[in-house]
């Protein structure tokens, strides 16, 4: 069976929470005693993972010219993408799904992960062309969130909204032009919020799919945000509506 690493505190410490058994070992900076470093130690420890002290010399070789923080796990096979129907037929509650079109740099798509993590979405859609999915600069970026949010890459993106409709999903789709206010629109609790890559935006055949467009009201000079930014100012709005 293969094997990848992930690196960085976030990332090792979701992986030791919610997969353990997936861990093959940690390597880790033997100089590192502050609380940080000790609580993912105390992780490890709990859920028996082995743990190989080392100096930054031999972490900086394993994971060149990445950011590690000084920790790094070896995990075993690869990085896996979730099957839609397989999300939507697991949930218990109003379906609440952030949908990416567009988005071909990793930090951005890094930034959405965890932006969707903390809203509590039940999974993030993308399409495989012109995107540019799950790297580990992405992962790196989401600190954590890639392990833990189920990312869905789909070969047909319009096709794929018209299928959530069919699920009786509400699809919203976020566009500067749009008339409704992001706090005046009203939409249905099992939602999926489509966003498009800053500048360009969506592109015609996913804003042709929505079933409502709303945009985020700007009070400044700028006329966008970037697509993390607006995912958080859409989502969260949404989950405070859901209570």
């Amino acid at each position: 069976m293969s094997s990848r690493l992930i690196y960085g505190f976030h990332a090792v410490t979701a992986k030791l929470r919610h997969d353990p058994e997936s861990i093959k070992e940690i390597v880790f900076d033997a100089t590192r005693h502050d609380a940080r470093a000790r609580d993912l130690l105390a992780h490890a420890e709990l859920q028996g993972v082995k743990v190989i002290g080392a100096d930054g010399k031999r972490l900086d070789g394993m994971a060149p010219g990445a950011k590690h923080q000084g920790v790094l796990a070896l995990i075993e096979g690869d990085r896996k993408l979730a099957h839609l129907d397989d999300v939507l037929d697991t949930l218990e509650e109003p379906a609440f799904l952030l949908v990416l079109d567009g988005i071909t740099d990793p930090r951005n798509l890094g930034a959405c992960l965890r932006v969707a993590d903390a809203a509590g979405v039940h999974a993030v859609i993308a399409p495989k062309d012109r995107a540019v999915g799950l790297t580990d600069v992405a992962a790196k970026t989401a600190c954590g969130a890639a392990e833990t949010v189920p990312y869905v890459m789909v070969t047909n993106l319009a096709r794929t909204l018209r299928e959530l409709q069919e699920r009786e999903i509400w699809v919203v789709g976020t566009a500067g032009a749009a008339e409704s206010d992001l706090y005046e629109a009203e939409w249905p609790k099992a939602t999926a919020w489509v966003l498009g890559a800053e500048g360009e935006g969506m592109r015609r055949l996913t804003r042709e799919n929505c079933d409502q467009l709303v945009k985020i009201p700007m009070h400044g000079t700028v006329d966008s945000l970037n697509v993390s930014v607006a995912a958080g100012v859409c989502l969260f709005e949404a989950r405070r509506r859901l209570g």
